[in-house]
């Protein structure tokens, strides 16, 4: 069974994390989890535990060890993991990326990169660190808030962005709003809001809403939410083909395939998503 535990981020670091979490799962020795991670922000992942590959562009696949950045997806990155796992890491803000890097996030959209090849030293010895915790929760939650609150300091010239801090709640709570509407909104144009979203997400606004627009659907099918019918019309696609084009973009399959396949890992962050959905309109409702 996947565990996974989410923890808020301390206060002088809530502009630039959205969460830091542990995932674990007692699989079999022997029992191989295929799936597939479409991630709407960029995260850092450390495996504590296991063994795990992902597939690359030529089709074959390979191991991965060390602290690693996850670029935002654009569609399905493959992985597998062989036996029991444990997964540590922590989920960015895109308002906040100034904050940690100093490249745009455009550069690692799709991809997963070494984060010492971005952080330097810092990066290493952040998964040093890690794995010398011994499977202690609380070290591991310092050594990560630590780590980040360190580059943090380093990139003492990096802001927040505003305009995105506000996109944000956007992009999950409402995924059928033109971007025309949201860019006047923010009091922005749409250049400039397609310039600070490929800097601080790595796609187009476009494409953002396109994929929140799918991570909806997922959910539905998955029977992590249950829409209103006026909510499920909004929701709903044109018709068959630009479904099945939506699906093969960001999963890989169609939606039918999508219904009777597992994707565990897929499917604890469409939960954790679907639940600060929730959050988001109580919040605005109250």
């Amino acid at each position: 069974m996947l565990i996974s535990r989410n923890f808020p981020p301390p206060d002088d670091l809530a502009t630039c994390v959205a969460r830091f979490y542990v995932m674990a799962a007692e699989l079999p020795q022997d029992m191989l989890m295929a799936d597939r991670l479409l991630s709407e922000t960029g995260f850092v992942r450390i495996l504590a535990r296991g063994s795990w590959e992902a597939m690359a562009v030529d089709g074959d696949w390979y191991p991965h060890s060390g602290a690693l950045l996850f670029g935002a997806n654009s569609r399905p990155m493959h992985v597998r993991v062989k036996g029991p796992f444990t997964v540590i890491g922590f989920a960015l803000r895109p308002s906040g990326w100034n904050q940690l890097f100093n490249t745009p996030a455009r550069q690692y959209a799709d991809q997963m990169v070494g984060l010492h090849e971005i952080w330097g030293n810092a990066g290493r010895q952040l998964y040093t660190d890690i794995m010398a915790a011994n499977d202690d929760e609380d070290t591991i939650l310092t050594t990560m808030v630590e780590a980040v609150r360190a580059r943090k300091a380093e990139m003492e010239n990096g802001k927040a962005c505003e305009a995105l801090a506000k996109f944000e709640p956007i992009v999950i709570s409402d995924s059928t709003r033109k971007v025309e509407d949201i860019a006047c909104e923010l009091g922005l144009s749409l250049r400039q809001l397609e310039r600070l979203c490929l800097k601080h997400f790595g796609h187009t606004p476009k494409m953002i809403m396109r994929r929140s627009r799918f991570l909806d659907m997922a959910a539905m099918l998955r029977g992590l939410s249950t829409p209103s019918e006026a909510e499920l019309a909004e929701l709903s696609f044109f018709d068959q083909s630009h479904l099945i084009r939506e699906f093969r973009q960001f999963i890989g399959m169609t939606a039918a395939e999508f219904e009777n396949r597992q994707t565990p890992l897929l499917d604890a962050g469409l939960d954790l998503r679907q639940k600060r959905k929730v959050m988001l309109r109580q919040m605005a409702e109250a």
